[in-house]
């Protein structure tokens, strides 16, 4: 008799448990659907938006313009104190809209220009910043990144001022000092960030690109995405129409130091129009050919050394940093 009701028990149970079976299978099976489908949509929309004979165009308008279904992440203005410099600096930070301190996010440290300051690149809305950022985000093609811009003139004479002499830039090139130091300790103490090289991003326009650059080649240990929109001259001996510049390294010396790792991404670009830097991009791309250094080349298509350049090169960043 127990017997009988024993074996009753599991068949009168036996379709529930077939009936989770199932709904499991179907829950897994609706999963691998959707992470297929967004991947699809992800590689069809590169194949529209991809970079052809290395030239690219200008953000397409649903990225670079606000939505209304998409929240724009929140900026910030925040001192500290500088031991590479000896006195109070600044940064502004960009943090995604979901920020609340809990989820941790990789980060991309953006360089400015030469003239400019920790404002100028994030309070332009013509970079547009905000908007690709969010957007990219919310369509699952990019990740969710804070965003740190920094006062690149890192000197320790207040009287100094940029200019286009030797001395002039100078501090530009003890950025990397004031980033690694100062900036990096204070981002990764006070914010919930993802940390890393294979989390952490080096960019930047013109001078800051040229900076980047350097970052980049000096401590690719702890930077794995690189990316220099329009880098500026100096990066090794030229002469230009603003000054001649004695060069960060030689000809030769533009590689990877050491047994550090390659980066994971490595970008350069400049506008088909740029009249401020030139062909400088261009022969940088040359050197690190003839140096057996693999990078990702392209030139954005009628854009000058303007917000053009800026957001065209940093969409194609963002599609491709963290990845």
């Amino acid at each position: 008799m127990k017997s009988t009701v024993k074996l009753a028990c599991v068949l009168l149970s036996f379709p529930l448990i077939i009936s989770c079976v199932s709904k499991k299978e179907e829950i897994q099976l609706n999963n691998q659907s959707n992470q297929q489908n967004e991947e699809t949509k992800k590689m069809e929309y590169l194949e529209k938006y991809q970079i052809r004979n290395e030239i690219a165009f200008d953000c397409p308008k649903e990225v670079s313009e606000q939505r209304s279904d998409v929240k724009l992440g929140k900026v910030e203005h925040v001192k500290y104190h500088s031991n590479t410099c000896n006195m109070e600096r600044a940064f502004s930070i960009l943090l995604p809209a979901s920020y609340d301190g809990t989820k941790k996010y990789p980060v991309i440290y953006f360089q400015h220009g030469i003239f400019g300051d920790e404002n100028c690149m994030i309070n332009d809305d013509n970079n547009k910043f905000r908007q690709i950022t969010a957007n990219l985000a919310a369509d699952g093609l990019a990740k969710e990144v804070i965003m740190v811009f920094g006062h690149m003139y890192a000197s320790s004479d207040p009287n100094l001022k940029p200019g286009f002499s030797s001395e002039a830039v100078l501090p530009y090139d003890n950025f990397i000092n004031e980033l690694v130091n100062d900036i990096m300790p204070y981002i990764e103490k006070n914010y919930s960030v993802l940390t890393g090289r294979e989390n952490t991003a080096a960019c930047g326009f013109s001078m800051g690109g040229r900076e980047s650059i350097f970052i980049g080649l000096q401590r690719s240990d702890l930077f794995g995405y690189i990316g220099a929109i329009a880098p500026a001259p100096g990066l090794v001996p030229a002469k230009d129409w603003a000054m001649s510049h004695e060069g960060q390294l030689a000809v030769e010396d533009m590689k990877f130091v050491g047994s550090n790792p390659l980066p994971k991404l490595f970008m350069i670009c400049c506008g088909t129009n740029d009249g401020t830097v030139g062909q400088f991009p261009k022969s940088y791309h040359k050197i690190f050919n003839d140096n057996g250094v693999e990078h990702l080349w392209f030139e954005i298509m009628s854009a000058d050394h303007n917000s053009v350049a800026i957001r065209g090169g940093f969409y194609q960043f963002m599609l491709r940093v963290f990845q």
